[in-house]
């Protein structure tokens, strides 16, 4: 049996969140609005008042808890449950989404998700990657739920720091390189091959256009080009996920972006950015020659996405041996990383990603 879930509607356009009770009103009479303190700060107001003008009660806004964690979604289900609310809102980005996420499966609710920042695909999938109280990955976990609707404000996402967007552009590009590796391995069908397919226009797309959709935030200009990464970030690439399922979906990179956080510096990197360094790291590991990759990092210098450790606030002259022995055993465990083609050890890991280091810190210093 083959199963592939999907997100619901999907509605982007300009002053959407003051439109937002029109769209919640189909789902019932009573809303839990949660979110990030930021983006809470920024669109709770219109969205309450919103609500309420549609007739539809809401309680005060709740933060999610700052970590998609077990502690935090039951946390929030212990808030909720005596209001019997009928729909749950998030406000914010991945990780405030994917907690919603997994509480309207734990609740059996429909979730509207309102990212105000387009920096991954979580608005778009089915799936929640969990991390423990201190930001450390824990897994990827299936008690979780697509929204049912996914609302973008154009405006609000213009007004986000361009590196929101540029994090997000990381993560997205990561689907061409990891779904044509896993489809190495997968077998071949419809979905998967249809994944990859789309990977690879997303990926031309954001080659072309990302640095223009960049430039317009830095303006604050809504332009095609933003429109369009926009959509290729939240909704296309969440689709890559849902048609890729499990064995398309990921690879290398998003397993090294789960071991790196075993460091503590890492946890204020955004997702995206992580994920950029991983890309580097899976080509290495593939074997791809120095000028393939330095392809990627010239691409990099053009979004402002980091290429070497550093950039990410990690010292390397400040890692043990044993700390590099643990990153690599760590990361070969993590689930993306059995989507290679081919077996991957802890040592490959190490040298995957001094050698990433290496090109990036060498390309950076011929720049200077």
């Amino acid at each position: 049996m083959k199963t592939v879930s999907g997100h619901g509607n999907y509605i982007r356009g300009i002053g959407l969140i003051g439109q937002i009770g029109e769209y919640v009103a189909a789902y019932g009479k009573r809303a839990c609005l949660f979110g990030g303190k930021t983006a809470l700060s920024l669109v709770s107001d219109p969205i309450i008042k919103s609500l309420q003008q549609h007739g539809i009660e809401v309680l005060p806004p709740i933060w999610y808890g700052g970590e998609c964690s077990e502690s935090n979604i039951y946390t929030l289900k212990d808030r909720v449950v005596e209001f019997h609310p009928d729909v749950l809102l998030v406000a914010g980005g991945g990780k405030a989404i994917d907690t919603v996420k997994a509480l309207g499966f734990l609740l059996n609710l429909p979730v509207i998700a309102i990212p105000t920042i387009a920096s991954t695909c979580a608005a778009a999938t089915c799936i929640s990657i969990l991390y423990d109280d201190q930001g450390e990955y824990l897994e990827i976990s299936r008690k979780s739920k697509s929204p049912d609707l996914i609302v973008v404000d154009t405006q609000v996402i213009l007004e986000a720091p361009v590196r929101y967007l540029t994090s997000g552009i990381g993560d997205t590009i990561a689907k061409w390189f990891e779904s044509k590796a896993a489809n190495q391995k997968a077998a071949p069908n419809a979905f998967n091959c249809g994944a990859v397919a789309l990977a690879r226009f997303v990926y031309e797309l954001l080659l072309k256009e990302g640095k223009s959709a960049a430039e317009s935030i830095d303006k604050r200009v809504i332009s095609s080009e933003l429109e369009d990464v926009i959509d290729a970030i939240i909704v296309v690439s969440g689709s890559i996920s849902n048609y890729g399922g499990d064995d398309c979906r990921t690879a290398a990179a998003h397993a090294v972006y789960s071991g790196l956080t075993i460091f503590p510096e890492v946890h204020e990197v955004y997702h995206g950015e992580i994920v950029a360094f991983g890309i580097l790291t899976q080509l290495a590991l593939e074997g791809r020659p120095d000028e393939e990759i330095l392809e990627v990092i010239s691409y990099y210098k053009q979004v402002n996405l980091p290429s070497t450790l550093g950039e990410m606030g990690i010292d390397t002259s400040l890692i043990t041996e044993e700390q590099w022995k643990t990153l690599g055993s760590v990361t070969v465990e993590i689930e993306d990383m059995a989507n290679m083609p081919f077996a991957v050890t802890p040592q490959m890991v190490t040298d995957g990603i001094h050698r990433a280091d290496q090109l990036g810190r060498s390309e950076k210093e011929r720049s200077l």
